[in-house]
Formats: structure tokens, sequence, C-alpha cells
């Protein structure tokens, strides 16, 4: 893993030379907070002056926009050359550019739709493609491992058990990519698209993803855990993007992440559980540290967003899992929007909409984990007729303290620590967290302010002019 830092000159020359051969941004809203490689501003930006001057795709994190913006910042592959810069039409042609960079600074435009579960030739696959030759068949496999004859008290195994697990495997090395280090992926339209695929972001750095949607990373052959809970469980494997293992500087803008198009309420039920096809969203582990997340949608999805994966000190997480959220709008989540353990974490000036219509059950937002620091700030909540309210935002997951201020519950000024405390037992009560300030943000927006101001600008808004022509 190397990191490559950005200089003002070889910004200033990469800039200028896509802006000879024709690269720019056209943008399709108002904000943006990207600074040039060559002036990194402090704090964000004018948009329309910083798409003007600099491409999409060699755009920088804006100094003091959150924790990846700390140190050294978030350039990812600004400063790429023109070698090094890919457009991709196909899940062939993505993983070469993934493969290729060497950790040189390298820039990704997605055009269209590049889907995961296809192979070299573009021919579609499905979960009978991975599983050929293993042995695997679901009938066969719900028959061997029925509770009324298996039992609840081991895990699958034997024969089926392990034909399930090679054509997961299967699946695993076509679906799984892992992103290099001084990585720039944007998509080149508000169209552009990854589905299918398991991103992962594996102990590299300084990786910026823009511009994208990213859906429906489903799992073909999720696993039957019969001990887990008090009904069994259908555990999937896949995020639709992993930050793990030492990652860090990681800047995430402008992407939409859904399930879509499956949903989890069309999901079958087997054993009378759900078979869940899909695991988290976007999941911080492992030691992983000083991540932006911003302007992005989040919909449709249940267990949305793990920082930090084990109460155990042994992951490297202690003084790590540090993360900004801001300025995102989440749609129908479940829960985990955020689950923090260890970290320090600043959720502000976000929208939470949970409808009546949602395809996943609502059980909270913010989930308060072991030796976790979760401070949320000037975000609004609604609950369109849906069920919960300002006492259900917040779950203690073996939690100690937290810290809110100035948000907003259907309109209305809440205490979310005060709700909590006041619906609770006292063992799972929380005391207020003053043991840090955030730090490293631009303006913090009044809350009665932020639905307007993220509506139509969350998500894929951008154009970037790239090598599209003629295909």
């Amino acid at each position: 893993m190397h990191r490559s830092i950005l200089t003002t000159s070889a910004a200033t020359a990469a800039a200028a030379a896509l802006l000879i051969s024709g690269g720019s941004a056209a943008v399709a809203g108002p904000p943006t907070h990207a600074g040039s490689g060559a002036d990194r501003p402090a704090g964000p930006a004018a948009p329309q002056a910083q798409t003007a001057r600099t491409p999409l795709e060699r755009q920088v994190l804006a100094e003091g926009d959150g924790w990846a913006s700390a140190d050294d910042g978030t350039t990812g592959g600004s400063a790429a050359s023109q070698e090094h810069v890919h457009d991709v039409f196909s899940r062939a042609e993505l993983v070469d550019a993934l493969e290729s960079s060497d950790d040189e600074p390298s820039i990704i435009r997605v055009h269209g739709v590049v889907d995961a579960a296809t192979d070299d030739d573009g021919g579609q696959l499905t979960c009978s493609d991975y599983a050929a030759g293993t042995g695997y068949s679901l009938e066969e496999y719900l028959e061997a491992y029925d509770p009324e004859t298996w039992g609840w008290q081991e895990e699958p195994s034997g024969a089926l058990e392990e034909a399930r697990e090679a054509a997961a495997q299967n699946q695993k090395e076509h679906i799984r990519w892992d992103i290099p280090s001084n990585t720039t992926i944007v998509g080149a339209s508000p169209e552009a698209e990854i589905t299918g695929a398991a991103l992962r972001i594996d102990g590299e750095e300084n990786v910026i993803l823009r511009n994208l949607t990213i859906s429906d990373s489903k799992d073909c052959f999720p696993s039957w855990d019969p001990t887990d809970g008090d009904a069994g469980n259908w555990n999937s494997e896949y995020d639709m993007l992993q930050v793990i293992n030492g990652a860090e500087h990681v800047w995430l803008d402008h992407n939409t992440f859904t399930d879509a198009p499956t949903f989890d309420d069309e999901l079958p039920e087997h054993f009378g559980r759900t078979y869940q096809m899909h695991d988290g969203a976007v999941d911080v582990t492992n030691g992983s540290n000083l991540v932006t997340m911003s302007y992005n949608r989040f919909e449709d999805h249940d267990k949305l967003m793990l920082i930090g994966s084990t109460d155990s000190a042994d992951r490297g997480d202690p003084g790590k899992l540090k993360v900004t959220i801001h300025h995102n709008r989440f749609t129908d989540v479940g829960q985990r929007a955020p689950r923090v353990r260890w970290g320090q974490v600043d959720v502000y000036n976000n929208h939470f909409v949970t409808t009546d219509d949602s395809p996943v059950d609502y059980s909270y937002l913010f989930g308060v984990g072991n030796e976790s620091h979760l401070h949320t700030e000037a975000n609004a909540i609604e609950f369109r007729g849906a069920d919960g309210g300002a006492d259900e935002v917040i779950k203690n997951w073996r939690g100690e303290v937290y810290s809110g201020t100035d948000n907003l519950v259907d309109g209305e000024p809440v205490d979310l620590l005060d709700a909590h405390n006041t619906a609770v037992a006292e063992d799972q009560q929380l005391d207020e967290d003053t043991s840090w300030t955030p730090q490293l943000r631009g303006r913090v927006d009044a809350p009665q302010a932020v639905p307007a101001l993220l509506s139509g600008n969350v998500g894929p808004i951008y154009t970037a002019d790239g090598d599209g022509e003629g295909r």
C-alpha cells in the first residue's frame, strides 16, 4: 500500500491536460465541496467555481471537510497521468482497470450500468451459473437442514453445506472487487451504476468514490444458522462497500446505495425466516479510519452501516474508526444509520425519512456500542406515517455515552438522549459524552433547512465528460 499525496505541480498539470482534452464536469445541482488538487480550499467551496475549474474526476476533498480531510487529506487518483485514466463500460473493463493501477494514481470513469453478474463477453450470469458443478441445490439444501429433522442445536455440515460453500466461493471470486490506493472512481453521468458487486477497500488508502449508484450486492447462497437467535437466521456475505483492515482516507460523495431491485420484502421465507440476501451497505471496520460520507443517498436497506464490528480490542479499532457523515439522505433504512463501536463519529445535517411503505422494518437509527463516541447534530428525522418516534431513534448496544444537539423529529426539536433515557430501563440509559468536540466541519446548517437543502442535491447529479463516444 503506497499513498501518493497530490502535489501542486502534479495537480495543475493533470487538470490542465484533462481540460485541454475536453474533460469537464457539468453540475445538475448546486452543491459541491471539493477542491482542486492545486489548492485545497478551507471548507466547502462555491460549487460552480469548483466544477468550472477542475473536472469532477480531478477534484479532491476540501480541507476541513470531515475526518477524511485530516492530516494530508484525501486526493484519490486526482494526479493520474493520462495512461491511468480509464473509461469503463463493462465488468471486464472495470476489473482490468482496478487490477492495472499498481497503486499509481488512477481515475476510473464508469459509463452506463456495470453489472457484476456478467461474464467477460457481457453475458448475463445467474445464481445457477455460480453453482454449476458444485452439487449445490437450494431445494436439497432446504430438505437436508430443515430444523424439524436437522434440529436447532448445530450449524449445517456435510456434503450439501460444502457444496453451498463452493458455490458461494465461485460467486465471491466473480463479484468481490478490491479498490487499490490512490484511486478515484466516478460515474461519468448521473445514470452510471455498479450493480451486484461487493466492493472493498482492504487495507488501502486515499480512495474517492463519487457520482455512482451502487446497488444490490445480493448473496446467491445465504447460510442457514439455526443457532442464530431464538428462531435461526439466514446470513448473507456481502456489503455494497467494505472499508476494512486499516483502510484510511476514504471519501464517499454523491452516491446512491440501494438494494433495488431486490427488496427485502419481496424475498422468500424458508424455515419461517426471510431468506436474507443482503448484508450491509457501507461498513467501516477492523482499524479503518478517516472516512467522510457526504451528499449520498441511502435507500431501502436494513442493516445499513456498521462502524466497528466487534467489542474486542484485538482488531485494531481503539483510536481509529473516525468517520464523518454529513448532508446525506436516508430513506427507509431499518437500522445502523450508523451503529458504532470505538470510533469518534460525527453525524450532522442529515435527513432521515421512514415511510409506511418501506421494504424493511424500522428498528432504530443510531446504535451506541462499546467504547463508542457518537455525536449527532442538526439532523432532520421524519416518520411519515410509519412506526417510530423520538424514543426509538437511539439503541444502546452496550454503550455508555452519547451526545446530540439541535436535532428535529417530525419537525419538533428533541433532546434525543433524554427521549432515549426516559423510555428505557436504568441499565440501558446513557450518559452525556463530554470527551470530544467534533472538528473538521464546514458550515452546520439549521436542521429546519436540511430537507430543502438536500432535495435534488444528494446522490449522483454530475456529468463528467470522458471518452464515451461510439460505445
